[in-house]
Protein backbone atom coordinates (compact mmCIF):
# COMPACT_ATOMS: atom_id res chain seq x y z
CA UNK A 1 0.00 0.00 0.00
CA UNK A 2 2.80 2.41 0.93
CA UNK A 3 4.62 1.47 -2.25
CA UNK A 4 1.52 2.29 -4.27
CA UNK A 5 1.22 5.74 -2.66
CA UNK A 6 4.85 6.52 -3.46
CA UNK A 7 4.24 5.66 -7.07
CA UNK A 8 1.25 7.99 -7.18
CA UNK A 9 3.24 10.79 -5.53
CA UNK A 10 6.27 10.41 -7.75
CA UNK A 11 4.38 10.15 -11.02
CA UNK A 12 3.46 13.90 -11.26
CA UNK A 13 7.10 14.84 -10.61
CA UNK A 14 8.23 12.47 -13.32
CA UNK A 15 5.59 13.93 -15.62
CA UNK A 16 6.82 17.47 -14.98
CA UNK A 17 10.40 16.41 -15.67
CA UNK A 18 9.28 14.84 -18.91
CA UNK A 19 7.42 17.99 -19.94
CA UNK A 20 10.48 20.10 -19.13
CA UNK A 21 12.53 17.93 -21.45
CA UNK A 22 9.96 18.29 -24.22
CA UNK A 23 9.61 22.06 -23.78
CA UNK A 24 13.10 23.46 -23.06
CA UNK A 25 13.69 26.90 -21.53
CA UNK A 26 14.55 28.28 -24.95
CA UNK A 27 14.60 27.16 -28.56
CA UNK A 28 17.17 28.71 -30.85
CA UNK A 29 17.36 28.71 -34.65
CA UNK A 30 20.03 30.73 -36.41
CA UNK A 31 22.21 31.26 -39.42
CA UNK A 32 25.20 33.60 -39.34
CA UNK A 33 26.87 35.74 -42.00
CA UNK A 34 29.93 35.97 -39.73
CA UNK A 35 30.25 32.17 -39.55
CA UNK A 36 29.67 31.85 -43.28
CA UNK A 37 32.13 34.52 -44.44
CA UNK A 38 34.69 34.23 -41.63
CA UNK A 39 34.51 30.67 -40.24
CA UNK A 40 36.16 30.31 -36.84
CA UNK A 41 36.33 34.08 -36.31
CA UNK A 42 33.82 36.01 -34.21
CA UNK A 43 35.31 39.45 -34.91
CA UNK A 44 36.00 39.66 -38.67
CA UNK A 45 38.90 42.00 -39.42
CA UNK A 46 39.57 42.56 -43.08
CA UNK A 47 40.75 45.44 -45.24
CA UNK A 48 38.77 45.22 -48.48
CA UNK A 49 40.02 46.71 -51.69
CA UNK A 50 38.30 49.62 -53.42
CA UNK A 51 35.28 48.15 -55.22
CA UNK A 52 34.74 48.68 -58.92
CA UNK A 53 31.00 48.97 -59.43
CA UNK A 54 30.17 48.23 -63.06
CA UNK A 55 26.79 49.74 -63.90
CA UNK A 56 24.31 48.27 -64.35
CA UNK A 57 24.96 45.87 -61.49
CA UNK A 58 24.15 42.17 -61.50
CA UNK A 59 22.86 41.28 -58.03
CA UNK A 60 22.23 38.00 -56.25
CA UNK A 61 20.17 37.44 -53.08
CA UNK A 62 20.45 34.38 -50.84
CA UNK A 63 20.01 33.03 -47.32
CA UNK A 64 23.25 31.93 -45.70
CA UNK A 65 23.46 28.30 -44.49
CA UNK A 66 24.11 27.06 -40.96
CA UNK A 67 27.56 27.08 -39.37
CA UNK A 68 30.22 24.70 -40.64
CA UNK A 69 31.36 21.80 -38.47
CA UNK A 70 28.35 21.72 -36.16
CA UNK A 71 25.06 19.91 -35.80
CA UNK A 72 23.44 23.29 -36.35
CA UNK A 73 24.57 23.26 -39.96
CA UNK A 74 22.02 20.58 -40.72
CA UNK A 75 19.05 21.85 -38.71
CA UNK A 76 19.33 25.52 -37.75
CA UNK A 77 18.29 26.92 -41.09
CA UNK A 78 15.00 25.04 -40.86
CA UNK A 79 13.55 27.95 -38.87
CA UNK A 80 12.03 29.46 -42.03
CA UNK A 81 10.11 27.27 -44.46
CA UNK A 82 11.51 27.18 -47.99
CA UNK A 83 8.44 28.91 -49.43
CA UNK A 84 8.73 31.71 -46.85
CA UNK A 85 12.43 32.12 -47.62
CA UNK A 86 11.71 32.50 -51.30
CA UNK A 87 8.93 35.01 -50.56
CA UNK A 88 11.28 37.10 -48.40
CA UNK A 89 14.11 36.99 -50.95
CA UNK A 90 11.61 38.02 -53.62
CA UNK A 91 10.65 41.06 -51.54
CA UNK A 92 14.33 41.98 -51.18
CA UNK A 93 14.85 41.46 -54.91
CA UNK A 94 11.91 43.71 -55.73
CA UNK A 95 13.65 46.61 -54.00
CA UNK A 96 16.63 46.21 -56.32
CA UNK A 97 15.06 45.28 -59.65
CA UNK A 98 13.29 48.61 -60.20
CA UNK A 99 16.53 50.56 -59.75
CA UNK A 100 18.05 51.76 -62.99
CA UNK A 101 21.55 50.87 -61.78
CA UNK A 102 20.62 47.16 -61.50
CA UNK A 103 20.62 45.00 -64.61
CA UNK A 104 19.47 41.67 -63.17
CA UNK A 105 18.49 39.93 -59.92
CA UNK A 106 19.19 36.26 -59.17
CA UNK A 107 17.51 34.51 -56.23
CA UNK A 108 20.06 31.86 -55.24
CA UNK A 109 18.89 28.73 -53.37
CA UNK A 110 20.67 28.12 -50.05
CA UNK A 111 21.85 24.74 -51.34
CA UNK A 112 24.42 26.53 -53.51
CA UNK A 113 26.03 28.10 -50.43
CA UNK A 114 28.54 25.94 -48.53
CA UNK A 115 28.59 26.28 -44.70
CA UNK A 116 31.70 28.28 -43.86
CA UNK A 117 32.41 28.72 -47.58
CA UNK A 118 33.37 32.38 -47.26
CA UNK A 119 34.38 34.52 -50.19
CA UNK A 120 35.70 31.45 -52.04
CA UNK A 121 32.13 30.21 -52.23
CA UNK A 122 30.92 33.69 -53.24
CA UNK A 123 33.40 33.69 -56.13
CA UNK A 124 31.92 30.37 -57.26
CA UNK A 125 28.44 31.90 -57.12
CA UNK A 126 29.72 34.91 -59.04
CA UNK A 127 30.87 32.72 -61.91
CA UNK A 128 27.89 30.38 -61.76
CA UNK A 129 25.15 33.03 -61.67
CA UNK A 130 26.98 35.93 -63.33
CA UNK A 131 26.63 38.34 -60.41
CA UNK A 132 28.83 41.15 -59.07
CA UNK A 133 27.08 42.02 -55.82
CA UNK A 134 25.24 39.77 -53.37
CA UNK A 135 22.72 40.43 -50.60
CA UNK A 136 23.13 37.78 -47.90
CA UNK A 137 20.22 37.29 -45.51
CA UNK A 138 20.67 35.65 -42.10
CA UNK A 139 18.43 35.22 -39.09
CA UNK A 140 18.60 34.58 -35.38
CA UNK A 141 15.44 33.58 -33.52
CA UNK A 142 15.04 32.46 -29.92
CA UNK A 143 11.85 31.44 -28.14
CA UNK A 144 11.91 31.78 -24.35
CA UNK A 145 9.49 29.57 -22.42
CA UNK A 146 10.37 29.85 -18.73
CA UNK A 147 9.75 32.38 -15.97
CA UNK A 148 13.31 33.72 -15.75
CA UNK A 149 14.54 36.62 -17.83
CA UNK A 150 17.18 35.38 -20.24
CA UNK A 151 19.63 37.16 -22.53
CA UNK A 152 20.39 36.49 -26.18
CA UNK A 153 23.49 37.67 -28.03
CA UNK A 154 23.10 38.53 -31.70
CA UNK A 155 26.36 38.39 -33.72
CA UNK A 156 26.46 40.41 -36.92
CA UNK A 157 29.18 41.64 -39.27
CA UNK A 158 29.18 44.98 -37.46
CA UNK A 159 29.45 43.53 -33.94
CA UNK A 160 27.25 42.02 -31.25
CA UNK A 161 24.36 43.28 -29.20
CA UNK A 162 22.22 41.82 -26.41
CA UNK A 163 18.47 41.53 -25.94
CA UNK A 164 16.51 40.30 -22.93
CA UNK A 165 13.89 37.59 -23.31
CA UNK A 166 10.91 36.90 -21.08
CA UNK A 167 8.38 34.13 -20.46
CA UNK A 168 6.74 32.92 -23.70
CA UNK A 169 8.49 35.50 -25.83
CA UNK A 170 9.86 35.10 -29.37
CA UNK A 171 12.75 37.37 -30.38
CA UNK A 172 13.76 37.49 -34.04
CA UNK A 173 16.53 39.20 -35.98
CA UNK A 174 16.77 39.28 -39.77
CA UNK A 175 19.89 40.85 -41.25
CA UNK A 176 20.63 41.62 -44.90
CA UNK A 177 24.22 42.53 -45.78
CA UNK A 178 25.18 43.62 -49.29
CA UNK A 179 28.72 42.82 -50.47
CA UNK A 180 30.72 43.56 -53.57
CA UNK A 181 32.17 40.11 -54.20
CA UNK A 182 35.52 40.88 -55.93
CA UNK A 183 36.61 43.51 -53.38
CA UNK A 184 35.02 41.88 -50.28
CA UNK A 185 33.59 45.31 -49.52
CA UNK A 186 30.49 45.60 -47.33
CA UNK A 187 28.37 48.13 -49.20
CA UNK A 188 25.50 48.43 -46.70
CA UNK A 189 23.20 46.42 -44.44
CA UNK A 190 19.54 46.46 -43.40
CA UNK A 191 18.42 44.71 -40.18
CA UNK A 192 14.93 43.85 -38.96
CA UNK A 193 14.03 42.96 -35.37
CA UNK A 194 10.76 41.81 -33.79
CA UNK A 195 9.35 40.65 -30.46
CA UNK A 196 6.21 38.51 -30.10
CA UNK A 197 4.68 37.83 -26.68
CA UNK A 198 2.78 34.54 -26.31
CA UNK A 199 0.47 33.23 -23.61
CA UNK A 200 0.05 29.58 -24.48
CA UNK A 201 -0.64 26.66 -22.19
CA UNK A 202 1.18 23.33 -22.30
CA UNK A 203 -1.71 21.85 -24.31
CA UNK A 204 -1.16 24.05 -27.36
CA UNK A 205 2.46 24.93 -26.61
CA UNK A 206 4.05 23.63 -29.80
CA UNK A 207 1.32 25.00 -32.06
CA UNK A 208 1.59 28.42 -30.42
CA UNK A 209 5.40 28.38 -30.62
CA UNK A 210 5.19 27.71 -34.34
CA UNK A 211 2.67 30.52 -34.83
CA UNK A 212 4.80 32.97 -32.84
CA UNK A 213 7.88 31.93 -34.83
CA UNK A 214 6.16 32.66 -38.15
CA UNK A 215 4.77 35.95 -36.84
CA UNK A 216 8.22 36.93 -35.57
CA UNK A 217 9.78 36.35 -38.99
CA UNK A 218 6.97 38.27 -40.70
CA UNK A 219 7.35 41.33 -38.47
CA UNK A 220 11.15 41.27 -38.70
CA UNK A 221 10.91 41.02 -42.49
CA UNK A 222 8.64 44.08 -42.60
CA UNK A 223 11.21 46.09 -40.64
CA UNK A 224 14.10 44.77 -42.76
CA UNK A 225 12.34 45.90 -45.97
CA UNK A 226 11.62 49.33 -44.45
CA UNK A 227 15.29 49.67 -43.49
CA UNK A 228 16.35 48.55 -46.95
CA UNK A 229 14.29 51.40 -48.40
CA UNK A 230 16.22 53.78 -46.16
CA UNK A 231 19.66 52.33 -46.83
CA UNK A 232 19.53 52.30 -50.64
CA UNK A 233 19.49 56.13 -50.98
CA UNK A 234 22.07 56.41 -48.18
CA UNK A 235 24.35 54.10 -50.16
CA UNK A 236 23.81 56.12 -53.33
CA UNK A 237 24.78 59.30 -51.54
CA UNK A 238 27.84 57.62 -50.03
CA UNK A 239 29.06 56.56 -53.47
CA UNK A 240 28.43 60.06 -54.83
CA UNK A 241 30.23 61.83 -51.98
CA UNK A 242 33.20 59.43 -51.63
CA UNK A 243 34.59 58.83 -55.14
CA UNK A 244 37.95 57.71 -53.72
CA UNK A 245 36.24 54.79 -51.96
CA UNK A 246 34.12 53.57 -54.88
CA UNK A 247 35.27 53.26 -58.48
CA UNK A 248 32.28 53.47 -60.82
CA UNK A 249 32.38 52.20 -64.40
CA UNK A 250 29.46 52.68 -66.76
CA UNK A 251 29.12 49.86 -69.27
CA UNK A 252 28.01 50.75 -72.81
CA UNK A 253 24.56 49.30 -72.19
CA UNK A 254 24.11 51.65 -69.23
CA UNK A 255 25.03 54.93 -70.89
CA UNK A 256 22.05 57.05 -71.73
CA UNK A 257 19.85 55.09 -69.31
CA UNK A 258 19.66 51.42 -68.51
CA UNK A 259 17.20 48.88 -69.92
CA UNK A 260 17.06 50.74 -73.19
CA UNK A 261 15.97 54.07 -71.67
CA UNK A 262 16.78 57.31 -73.44
CA UNK A 263 17.74 59.49 -70.48
CA UNK A 264 19.88 59.29 -67.39
CA UNK A 265 18.28 59.17 -63.93
CA UNK A 266 19.36 61.09 -60.86
CA UNK A 267 21.52 58.18 -59.67
CA UNK A 268 23.49 58.21 -62.91
CA UNK A 269 23.92 61.98 -62.75
CA UNK A 270 25.21 61.75 -59.18
CA UNK A 271 27.72 59.08 -60.08
CA UNK A 272 28.84 60.99 -63.15
CA UNK A 273 29.35 64.11 -61.06
CA UNK A 274 31.48 62.12 -58.63
CA UNK A 275 33.64 61.03 -61.55
CA UNK A 276 33.88 64.57 -62.90
CA UNK A 277 32.05 63.86 -66.13
CA UNK A 278 28.64 65.32 -65.41
CA UNK A 279 28.91 67.58 -68.42
CA UNK A 280 28.66 64.58 -70.73
CA UNK A 281 24.96 64.35 -70.02
CA UNK A 282 24.14 67.89 -71.20
CA UNK A 283 20.56 68.35 -72.16
CA UNK A 284 19.71 64.70 -71.53
CA UNK A 285 19.58 65.25 -67.76
CA UNK A 286 16.19 64.64 -66.26
CA UNK A 287 14.27 67.27 -64.38
CA UNK A 288 14.37 67.02 -60.60
CA UNK A 289 10.87 65.62 -60.43
CA UNK A 290 11.25 62.86 -62.98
Amino acid sequence: MLRSRRIRLLTPAALLASLAACFPAQQHNATSVVSYLYPGRRDPIETPSVPTLELPLRVGVAFVPGSAGSACAAICDNGIAEADRFALLSRVADHFKDSTFVKSIEIIPTQYLTPGGGFTNLEQLRRMFGIDVIALVSYDQVQFSNDRKLTLTYWTVVGAYLVNGEHNETRTLLDAVVYDIPSHKLLFRAPGVSSVKGSSSMVDFQLRQRHDSEEGFRLAADELIANLDKQLPVFREKVRSRPSEYHVVELPEYRGGTRGGGSADGWTVALAAALGVAGAFGGRRRSAGS
